[in-house]
């Protein structure tokens, strides 16, 4: 049920992204449709080695490199020197055995074909493409919820991940200050981008409130509930792959998180609250509640 919330910052949905693969490029897309477990087809499909452990850009960073689009029918993968692969979105396969983090569940083989075409991309032997199994429910770790049960496919841990447009305003300014070229949203890989707001305001904000979807009237509703530590990605420019420290380096001057230990962090977690199956588009207006510490 929708909750009640008085708002204290609004803005506005500047982009919305999907990443139908993880840690595959990602997707930038005019509107998604917000479900329990996140922006439909969001982390639904996970590549993973040949013991079925989840495969990522920490330790492949050409993953970067690999494109998917998503047409009406399909998931489409594109690869620098390759041909297109198409894998259909309802396309079924035997039921194995996957790890993602400290999760261990039934995911569905998408078959030895489109196994080829991975190894070949990536350059990973035994690699494969598995589908979140639909009748798999992966529940989010409560300790940062306050009970709320949540649930996602392949993400890290939450359904979806939120940024301000302008946080990239500071770290650019470091960058640049450093001798270091400025650098673009894509590196930091969220699902939804907020404008209009201050550099990490979300850091802040406890509950987000979208206005009302104009197809079926519903204001979906967020909350966001842990920040974001960050791992080496970052530091990989999605357009070559190649990894440099200095962004890194520059968010641990000023991103160190006390909520986390002093972990760099950037960006917020957020677990769906109400609305589910409403559509999110670039534009709409948002409005937040502080809860500040």
């Amino acid at each position: 049920m929708p909750q009640s919330f008085t708002p204290d910052v609004h803005g506005h949905i500047a982009a919305l992204m999907i990443y139908p693969v993880k840690s595959l490029a990602g997707v930038a897309v005019t509107q998604a449709r917000l479900l329990e477990t996140g922006l439909e087809w969001d982390r639904h499909w996970m590549v993973v080695d040949a013991g079925g452990l989840f495969l990522t850009q920490r330790e492949c960073p050409r993953m970067a490199l690999v494109q998917p689009q998503l047409t009406a029918d399909a998931l489409q993968l594109q690869a620098p020197s390759m041909a297109p692969l198409s894998v259909p979105l309802d396309a079924i396969g035997p039921r194995c055995r996957v790890e993602v983090w400290d999760d261990t569940l039934d995911a569905m083989d998408m078959g030895d074909s489109v196994a080829v075409w991975l190894q070949q991309a990536l350059a990973q032997p035994g690699v494969r493409l598995v589908r979140f199994a639909p009748e798999v429910r992966r529940a989010c770790s409560s300790r940062w919820t306050a009970g709320v049960l949540s649930h996602t496919h392949f993400a890290d841990g939450y359904p979806v991940l939120v940024t301000t447009e302008a946080a990239m305003v500071p770290l650019n300014a470091r960058l640049v200050d450093s001798g270091l070229p400025a650098v673009a949203m894509a590196r930091f890989r969220p699902n939804l981008v907020l404008g209009g707001l201050e550099a990490h305001d979300e850091d802040h904000i406890t509950m987000l409130e979208v206005g009302a979807d104009t197809d079926r009237g519903i204001a979906p509703q967020l909350a966001l509930v842990k920040p974001c530590a960050r791992c080496p990605i970052p530091n990989i420019d999605p357009a070559t792959a190649q990894s440099h420290p200095g962004v890194g380096d520059a968010l641990l001057t000023y991103r160190q998180d006390s909520r986390l230990n002093g972990a760099i962090t950037f960006g917020m977690n957020a677990v769906v609250l109400s609305g589910s199956g409403a559509m999110l588009r670039v534009g709409q207006p948002v409005a937040g509640s502080y809860g500040f510490e």
